[in-house]
């Protein structure tokens, strides 16, 4: 049977509207709205970048590199340029003035080497992937017919793949460069005045003490989102115009200006709807750079759309980190210090904020708990890999994962259950506001009640009780109970704070409101969604904030010349910032309009109180409406004499502090000891996110974001061969989790409202796949304990658990599948620092 597209929107709103509802008017804030977008989207009636038509339309193929380090000898065009419907092929060559820069926007250090990254190689190539050659034809499917005939002979140069290799200097990624070592960062909270010695910390504990080291493996994952990256260029009007999948289209408008020399007023970026993006089109592409070089090079629009291969090996990938920790603690398992050293790999070029990405972990490895020292270094090397950036969470997912793995290992060391040792280091809610050991101030949080509620749900006693009981009976079929509780930093902002990190823009947010005279508001907001479900939240914000209908509110974004100042979506930013300046625009647009309804209804300003969307004078019920107002100062026929006409507002709000959602996630899960097979039987979470402005566009957030984390530590990794070619270059090979491979989620949220912003929001987007990669791996890992198995490499297949037993019963317990190999000995370290730099968000 089939189900036409209509029928499934109207099946949803359905299943909606027999949920119980509110009798009576309702705040918009906290209704479970379906979305506005999803109509349009899920009919078809949208345009993605790839379904976007121009008169005269050329499409565009790229010639790439198979290898991942090599000169170009030659490039022998002749053959492409001769097959049917081909108008150009060009390389680097046929630009003598550059095409643009991919730009590093957040240089760590000042000393950060930084290889220059052109959008086309111009002599060598530094990863496979890379650009050479871009063919130009009438259809899509003849520019990639011809660009299999574009013949580029190439001399390999050496490579290297691995960030512990890479540390050698022994293959340079960049021969010009002299060293692969990129930048080396640390905070120290003896140095920041923030808590004390943590060397001091950890001899004392190695006396009398607990000192629990371990090495973690954070496997390279690809962003893998669901609409390929597109790009069309028109370059015909007075102005150029970009449409892109990108979350970006206000920074990519400026470093397109920036870089080019194309006057920023001539460049117009249009994010249309975006089919996701998890980090991976937070970027100024090459392929972007080369479109629009073509594109004005032949003076007609241009489309490039990458196939779904190009965009596994092409786009940026994530993660791919090694971490050394080292937790010191008393006897009784209260934490004393905690020192880090990550080894990161950025791939073959900085990225747009790559270097940045693991240094955000520095503030996040200490999360809840209090630890009285800490240290934070982080060494960032060069390889010949795609290069690496943001990835959902960001530094964040890598930071909880070996905190929340550590602690597990504390807890074992003591012999108690792993929530007691969490209760006995966690900040209690008595103690908010807080300042961590890493100079962050924790502004709200109840850790006590989050973890209360999801024990309950979970019926925590009842699984460790089967669990003894299994362990008793010694059933080949193990349980574990796995916990994570987590906090992240969200909103990236204050302005002054990435200032001092020296990060290239700022964290404020712009937002405007329109009172159009037929009474329908329009709402232009700089950030840019692309499956956040902006315009339905943006407009219960206004409805609640003006006491309008839901439905008359239009939001716009995404086009540079209709929102015209933005800094985009990211980093869970966009409700705790972007909602804020929503707020703030709303409230000027009431103030302004006092004064008009003042008039209007021959009373003083004072007088005047607003509340559903009209004025009225206390005490009586004369009163007029918004709405009426807008009309009003539209014909402007009366309006008070010194005040000009017109009630719309803008705003731009830069926050004092990030938000700090928080969370308790348990997960049960099933380990196989013949097979290796692992399966999830439960999953719970309570997450802490301050005020909910739409349960169901959270319900979809948490759910989304847990899948991805659980994905990384069971099935995705990115592989490159000893030839620096990804084997997992399809999903035959990179294996995403669809639906029939996951449970029912229990989900659940508690509040402590944001003192940042007037909304107590405090983001959502990333807090899944945060929370949940530890809690399934500690949950494997608490199945295996018995055996003497403290960690398993990611992600947990059924082969490297099963060769994790094997190994413990050859070796009698203590064991540990594919660990991360040791730190060679000039691996980051105080006394190698590479490149160096301090950092501190004071």
């Amino acid at each position: 049977m089939s189900v036409s597209p209509d029928a499934l929107v109207e099946i949803a709103e359905d299943v909606v509207a027999a949920e119980p509802q509110d009798s009576g008017a309702r705040p918009e804030i906290g209704n479970p709205r379906l979305r506005k977008e999803d109509r349009r989207l899920i009919t078809g009636r949208t345009k993605w970048t790839d379904n976007i038509v121009l008169p005269g339309m050329l499409h565009l193929a790229m010639v790439r590199s198979p290898h991942a380090h090599a000169k170009i000898v030659s490039i022998d065009a002749s053959a492409a340029k001769d097959a049917p419907n081909v108008v150009d092929v060009v390389t680097a060559a046929d630009f003598p003035d550059g095409m643009g820069v991919c730009a590093n926007a957040w240089p760590i250090t000042p000393d950060q080497v930084t290889p220059d990254h052109l959008p086309m190689a111009v002599d060598r190539v530094a990863c496979a992937g890379e650009i050479v050659a871009a063919v130009v034809a009438r259809s899509a499917a003849e520019a990639r017919d011809a660009a299999e005939l574009v013949d580029v002979e190439y001399e390999e140069l050496p490579a290297v793949f691995d960030a512990q290799e890479a540390m050698t200097d022994q293959i340079l990624a960049h021969p010009d460069k002299g060293t692969n070592k990129c930048a080396f960062w640390k905070l120290d909270s003896a140095e920041a005045g923030t808590g004390g010695n943590v060397d001091e910390a950890i001899a004392k504990a190695r006396e009398d003490g607990i000192v629990i080291e371990r090495e973690y493996r954070q496997q390279r994952l690809v962003p893998a989102f669901m609409e390929p990256r597109s790009t069309v260029v028109d370059p015909t009007g007075e102005q150029i115009t970009m449409w892109s999948a990108t979350q970006i289209p206000h920074i990519l408008r400026f470093l397109i200006a920036a870089t080019t020399g194309i006057p920023e007023s001539k460049v117009r970026v249009i994010a249309p709807d975006v089919g996701g993006g998890f980090g991976g089109k937070l970027q100024t592409t090459p392929e972007e750079f080369v479109t629009l070089a073509v594109a004005r090079r032949l003076a007609k629009p241009v489309k490039y759309t990458e196939t779904r291969s190009e965009s596994l090996v092409s786009a940026h990938h994530g993660r791919d980190q090694y971490q050394k920790l080292t937790l010191a603690a008393t006897k009784d398992g209260a934490v004393t210090g905690l020192k880090v050293e990550l080894l990161a790999n950025l791939g073959a070029y900085v990225a747009i904020v790559g270097g940045g990405v693991p240094v955000l972990g520095a503030w996040m490895f200490n999360a809840i708990y209090k630890f009285p020292a800490y240290q934070f270094n982080c060494q960032t090397v060069l390889t010949n890999t795609t290069w690496v950036d943001a990835y959902r969470g960001a530094g964040r997912p890598e930071a909880t994962y070996g905190i929340e793995r550590l602690m597990d290992e504390l807890a074992a060391e003591v012999g108690v259950d792993p929530l007691v040792i969490r209760e006995k280091n966690w900040i209690t809610h008595e103690e908010f506001p807080f300042t961590s050991v890493a100079g962050m101030v924790y502004d709200s949080g109840n850790y006590e009640v989050a973890t209360a509620r999801a024990k309950e749900l979970f019926d925590y006693d009842a699984l460790r009780a089967e669990q003894k009981q299994r362990r008793e009976s010694q059933d080949p079929v193990q349980l574990g109970i796995g916990v994570s509780t987590f906090t992240e930093m969200c909103g990236l902002a204050p302005s002054r704070v990435l200032g001092s990190l020296s990060y290239g823009a700022g964290g404020w947010e712009s937002a405007s409101i329109r009172m159009l005279p037929t009474g329908k508001v329009e709402v232009i907001t700089g950030t840019s969604p692309h499956g956040q479900g902006h315009e339905t939240a943006w407009s219960q914000i206004v409805a609640d904030r003006l006491g309008v209908p839901f439905e008359d509110v239009e939001v716009l974004h995404g086009d540079t010349q209709v929102a015209y100042k933005g800094l985009d979506t990211y980093g869970s930013r966009s409700l705790v910032v972007g909602g804020e300046a929503i707020v703030r625009a709303a409230d000027k647009v009431i103030e302004k309009a006092k004064g008009f309804a003042a008039h209007l209804l021959e009373a003083n300003a004072d007088d005047l109180e607003f509340a559903s969307g009209r004025y009225t004078v206390k005490g009586t019920d004369q009163g007029v409406g918004i709405t009426d107002v807008a009309l009003a100062t539209f014909a402007s026929h009366n309006y008070p004499e010194g005040i000009e006409p017109g009630i719309d507002a803008d705003a731009t709000f830069d926050p004092d502090n990030f938000s700090f959602p928080h969370g308790t996630h348990l997960c049960a899960m099933e380990v196989d000891t013949e097979t290796g097979e692992t399966t999830m039987r439960k999953y719970v979470c309570v997450d802490d996110i301050g005020h909910i402005i739409n349960p169901l566009i959270v319900e979809g957030q948490v759910h989304g974001g847990l899948v991805q984390g659980i994905a990384q530590a069971l099935w995705e990794e990115a592989v490159f061969d000893d030839n620096g070619t990804l084997v997992t270059g399809s999903f035959v090979d990179y294996t995403l989790p669809t639906a029939a491979d996951t449970i029912s989620f229990v989900t659940e949220n508690t509040t402590s409202p944001s003192t940042t912003n007037t909304l107590g929001t405090k983001g959502v987007g990333e807090a899944g796949t945060i929370a949940s990669t530890p809690a399934v791996v500690n949950a494997i890992v608490d199945a295996l304990r018995p055996l003497g198995i403290h960690d398993i490499r990611m992600p947990c297949t059924p082969e490297r658990v099963w060769k994790a037993i094997q190994s413990a019963g050859a070796h009698d317990g203590a064991a540990t599948a594919e660990v991360a190999p040791h730190f060679h000995d000039d691996a980051p370290t105080n006394a190698d620092p590479g490149t160096t730099g301090e950092g501190s968000p004071q």
